[in-house]
């Protein structure tokens, strides 16, 4: 696998992670990960982190602290130490990280900006969606997300999205629930078309912002794939 390294020093290593590549093993399957590739070149990084749980199974993620979806793209941190690893975990439980997205959703939205506020819970209808509509079950997890238009035409817009808090699939769970799915979610807008040339969930992370051991802050930035750089074209 190559795998573009936007930053790196003692403390941690930010990656442009590809669209289709899952972070970590679910456990059930044998395909490539993110964490194969680094316990290939970072062996040293094996024992940081913490494991998930999965059906009762172990499974290691080193370096990991936070994820992205298999077919999201862009920057994605990882901890090169245990010290690291609790510093920007305890950064991402106090919301002090600052990501930026952007992404293609279908639709013109009529305003160029705003908050989603909506909480987040389990979609009652399939066990693999969440949901910030009525009639979502379970606990509901409070959700921010800021968007702003970016470009726009009658069909699509192109937003950069900022999550307030982390919950999981939340941009694109909020983007559905006020009826601007992401282009191409084949979970969340499955009887949608895929367009503007898209083959995968169009969303890119392309900005964090951590702070190091010592407090400095710094700003990693992944630049635009190429399949977001032609759509752009198009729209």
């Amino acid at each position: 696998m190559e795998i573009p390294i936007l930053f790196e020093n003692n403390e941690v290593l930010a990656v442009d992670k590809p669209a289709g590549l899952v972070v970590h093993s679910d456990g059930k399957t044998k395909e490539p990960s993110l964490t194969d590739w680094v316990v290939e070149n970072y062996p040293e990084m094996e024992s940081v982190g913490e494991p998930a749980m999965y059906d009762g199974k172990e499974i290691a993620r080193p370096g990991i602290v936070h994820r992205l979806d298999r077919e999201t793209s862009g920057v994605i941190v990882l901890a090169k130490t245990q010290e690291s690893f609790e510093n920007l975990k305890k950064q991402f439980q106090e919301r002090e990280i600052e990501k930026t997205y952007n992404a293609f959703v279908y639709g013109a939205l009529k305003d160029d900006k705003g908050t989603i506020d909506r909480p987040i819970g389990k979609s009652k209808s399939d066990f693999r969606r969440w949901s910030a509509q009525r009639g979502a079950r379970g606990e509901m997890r409070e959700a921010v997300t800021d968007y702003k238009v970016l470009n726009k035409n009658k069909d699509f817009s192109y937003l950069e999205v900022s999550p307030k808090t982390g919950r999981t699939h939340q941009i694109r769970v909020h983007l559905k629930a006020i009826n601007y799915p992401v282009v191409c979610d084949k979970l969340y807008a499955p009887k949608r078309d895929c367009a503007l040339g898209f083959e995968r969930l169009a969303l890119h992370a392309r900005l964090i912002t951590v702070s190091m051991l010592d407090g400095e802050k710094t700003t990693i930035e992944a630049d635009l794939p190429e399949d977001f750089k032609k759509a752009l074209d198009l729209l």
